[in-house]
């Protein structure tokens, strides 16, 4: 049976599947004809703040600032880790506001993963230490964050795993929103000046 993927856009859409008569299976997020069946329909991000979404921008500004990393990308990984969560505790035992692992918190001398200015410094420091090793690809940064440098070098890009790839998307849609909000609150500023 051969097999054919159409490419599709980066962000989520709805995807149809159609066998051909030679038994090709087609899947696109666009059909072109009426044989195309929807197989997966895309479920919006729900865009819910938790209730400590504006407790950290103080701490957030200043450390993005000193790593000279953008404050909505830091704002949107925290979002994406723990929606807000200090107290959070994945599956696999990555801790506090930016999710750090037990062993890149060692590594990066983060005494106490819980405590919101330490997590968020280890956080930012190991980002920006992913987007110089990345040569500034945020994609690939994103992916070592979720997956590990090692998985982003062993497949040459974002691994194939659907939870990194979900990932990336979900932080670059918070990234893009929180940017959005930024620039309307400057110009709303610039405009009452």
């Amino acid at each position: 049976m051969a097999f054919c993927l159409v490419a599709t856009s980066a962000s989520f859409a709805d995807i149809y599947k159609y066998v051909d008569e030679d038994g090709v299976i087609h899947f696109t997020n666009v059909p072109t004809h009426g044989k195309f069946k929807l197989i997966l329909k895309e479920k919006p991000v729900h865009f819910q703040l938790g209730p400590n979404f504006e407790k950290y921008d103080p701490l957030i500004w200043r450390t993005a600032e000193k790593y000279s990393v953008d404050y909505a990308l830091v704002k949107a990984v925290i979002k994406a880790e723990s929606n807000f969560n200090p107290a959070a505790i994945s599956r696999v035992g990555a801790r506090g506001l930016m999710q750090l692992m037990p062993g890149t918190a060692y590594a990066l001398r983060v005494n106490d993963t819980f405590h919101p200015e330490d997590n968020i410094e280890g956080g930012v420091r190991y980002l920006r230490y992913l987007l110089d090793l990345f040569r500034g690809d945020l994609h690939l940064a994103l992916a070592a964050y979720n997956a590990g440098e090692r998985a982003v070098y062993r497949y040459r890009g974002i691994p194939p795993y659907q939870e990194t790839r979900v990932y990336v998307k979900r932080v670059l849609r918070y990234f893009q929103k929180y940017s959005d909000e930024l620039r309307r609150l400057h110009h709303s500023s610039d405009s009452t000046n």
